[in-house]
């Protein structure tokens, strides 16, 4: 297969292995060499198997003047949406109610088969957490009644929606 518009002589491979054994990126190398794009670059080195990067940058790469790092951003506070001369209120989050990890195992089982419905019987008002396997004829939806606005009841919310901080803490505990 052939880049359209892009001759790769002996002399560019060569230093296209030079620059990228410097550590220079895709897109430098690609201004480097002139009349490539970065993703041509990236298929060349692809092709050429060069996946080995110098773990210290040279000279070549410390001469370039880089972007200074941005400090992270605070996360933007809730705050009501302006659209065309109307202000959205926020969807207020439900409170997450804390609940020991055994007890969210077994709600599948808390709920009586009786109660669970089909999709059929299911109606919008109804939680739509599913419970069981799918391809399975005993396959069913909570049922329950759902929050205003969401597809879970109360309890389902809960274990759906999860704060990023509470999920990062139980990757720890599980990990540990």
């Amino acid at each position: 297969m052939v880049d359209a518009g892009v001759t790769w002589t002996d002399e560019r491979v060569e230093l296209l292995k030079k620059l990228w054994s410097d550590g220079l990126s895709a897109s430098q190398i690609a201004s480097e060499l002139g009349n490539v794009t970065r993703n041509a670059v990236i298929g060349k080195v692809h092709r050429l198997g060069l996946s080995g990067r110098a773990k210290d940058k040279t000279d070549a790469t410390a001469a370039r003047p880089r972007k200074a790092p941005r400090a992270p951003s605070a996360p933007a506070p809730i705050a009501p949406a302006v659209r065309n001369n109307v202000v959205i209120a926020p969807i207020p989050r439900t409170p997450v109610v804390e609940e020991a990890s055994e007890v969210l195992a077994d709600v599948d089982m808390a709920i009586p088969m009786s109660e669970r419905v089909t999709i059929m019987d299911l109606r919008e008002s109804m939680c739509r957490w599913p419970m069981g396997d799918p391809t399975k004829p005993e396959f069913r939806f909570c049922g329950a009644r759902s929050i205003t606005g969401l597809p879970y009841c109360n309890h389902h919310a809960s274990v759906a929606y999860q704060p990023v901080a509470d999920r990062r803490r139980e990757r720890k505990v599980v990990r540990a």
